[in-house]
């Protein structure tokens, strides 16, 4: 689509910023989900039979059925987001339709939300607010509320990439040792700024370490990374944390293993089947469960916005989106 062109027409699936809906209401002819529901198969087959741009995010799931049911104008999928595992890929090559996603804007957020979840689980923050909150705090005792000191204390990250080291970065800063597991050791430079010591073993990484934070791009090779069989590595005085993908997890496992104090704690803000939290976790004290939030920030989502805007508008003036997604086939 030429910049000599109409208007394309762009269905957006959810509720984005004002500032972002607004730009987009001015710049292209859009349609909003105003009742911010996720959308049934049967909308989502809807809304793209006679749309040029999709904008869906990760609570869409844009399967090859909902790709088949696309008019002939749908030629570009937005998504707004950074992963794209809820979009078929295969499906929209095959049609010649270009998906694209925002990538990098999410990074230091993320590593924030990390970050707190390293300091809140062995710290029992929550578990101090709620106690707190119930009437329950009787005053300081010398034996109240005992955790874990992070300070000298052992970080293990799977997943060396811009937001692993995002997070290395910070916990450097809280007296942290960093170790990390990576399908490729990274450059020596970086590990020599990061103070960090590659294990080429997960098993023998997850067996020495004190916290272990998970940053792993979603693929196959990547569901239930922490099986129950690596689980069971993990130190009884040891602590988890997961702001990457749900899947990557043994939820189930994980849950018995807290439980019967085989892992000390963890901190989740994903989750195997989201938005269903398994209710065992539920139960548990020594778990703490934000609701998929670390990329949740004002400034993130509407740098999020930007690049969809971007994306879309390079492709309706004629150009390749610059963040474009290529189906690798895997």
């Amino acid at each position: 689509m030429s910049s000599s062109s109409k208007k394309p027409r762009v269905f957006v699936t959810r509720r984005l910023p004002d500032q972002v809906q607004a730009r987009m209401m001015e710049l292209f002819n859009t349609r909003l989900n105003e009742s911010d529901a996720p959308l049934s198969q049967a909308q989502l087959i809807e809304a793209v039979r006679d749309a040029d741009v999709l904008v869906p995010t990760v609570t869409d799931t844009i399967n090859q059925e909902v790709v088949a049911a696309a008019g002939p104008n749908l030629k570009l999928i937005a998504s707004f987001g950074t992963g794209v595992d809820h979009v078929d890929l295969a499906a929209a090559k095959e049609r010649d339709i270009v998906v694209s996603n925002t990538p990098g804007v999410l990074t230091e957020d993320t590593a924030d939300m990390a970050m707190a979840l390293i300091l809140a689980a062995p710290r029992r923050l929550t578990e101090g607010d709620r106690l707190v909150r119930g009437g329950g705090w009787q005053g300081w005792a010398p034996t109240s509320m005992l955790g874990q000191r992070i300070w000298g204390k052992r970080l293990g990250i799977i997943g060396m990439g811009r937001i692993g080291q995002a997070v290395a970065r910070r916990a450097l800063g809280f007296g942290l040792s960093i170790h990390y597991h990576n399908r490729k050791r990274v450059y020596a430079e970086i590990e020599e700024e990061l103070e960090a010591t590659w294990w080429e073993s997960l098993d023998q990484m997850l067996a020495h370490m004190d916290i272990i934070t998970i940053h792993c791009p979603s693929t196959p090779a990547t569901f239930h990374l922490l099986s129950a069989r690596r689980l069971k590595l993990v130190r009884s005085t040891s602590y988890i944390v997961n702001t990457s993908r749900g899947h990557a997890i043994d939820e189930a496992a994980l849950a018995m293993l807290l439980k019967e104090g085989s892992i000390a704690g963890a901190g989740l803000d994903v989750y195997e089947n989201e938005p269903t939290i398994n209710p065992k976790l539920l139960e548990l004290d020594n778990v703490v469960l934000l609701p998929h939030m670390s990329s949740a920030t004002v400034e993130g989502r509407l740098d999020m916005g930007e690049k969809v805007l971007i994306n879309i508008q390079t492709w309706a003036d004629g150009h390749t989106p610059p963040d474009r997604v290529v189906d690798t086939g895997n």
